[in-house]
């Protein structure tokens, strides 16, 4: 006898999505391996390096550790949804600019969860900003510099939302 499948309907980076997964599938896996959303990555599987991190509901989670059945009727955000066109978002400008990214495997990540930190807290301070991003592992940068760009990224955010 098969595997009872659920179908489930959320939103993945605005658009509908309609989906019927097993109980047991995670969300990184329906992610990956059956929708081709490849920037959460595969790595520890249970929630302690952050590479998996989305934005569920607005808040960041890793993916690994959530059910995908349990995302029924809420939004999923990766870092696919950052960039408008060739627009990059400034998060993603400021880590390119002050070379926050090394190898970039952990970077997607570590981006989600900085605009999870960024939509809650505009104007996070230094220690903010750290204790954000603390659930995601790096093994190149040393952290210092994907702090900076937060920093960088937020005031630039703030300027352009009092011009407009």
């Amino acid at each position: 006898m098969g595997t009872m499948r659920h179908e489930i309907r959320f939103q993945l980076n605005g658009e509908e999505k309609l989906i019927a997964v097993e109980p047991n599938l995670t969300l990184l896996q329906l992610l990956r391996d059956r929708m081709g959303v490849t920037s959460p990555k595969r790595s520890c599987e249970q929630g302690e390096c952050g590479a998996c991190t989305v934005i569920l509901n607005g808040k960041a989670v890793n993916s690994c550790l959530v059910l995908a059945v349990t995302v029924d009727g809420k939004r999923v955000e990766t870092v696919e949804s950052l960039a408008v066109g060739m627009d990059l978002h400034p998060l993603q400008t400021a880590f390119v600019e002050i070379a926050a990214a090394q190898c970039g495997y952990c970077t997607p990540g570590m981006l989600l969860a900085a605009k999870a930190l960024l939509d809650a807290n505009p104007d996070p301070t230094y220690e903010e900003v750290k204790e954000g991003l603390s659930g995601n592992m790096c093994r190149c940068t040393g952290y210092v510099k994907p702090v900076k760009a937060v920093l960088v990224a937020a005031e630039e955010m703030r300027a352009a939302a009092t011009e407009g």
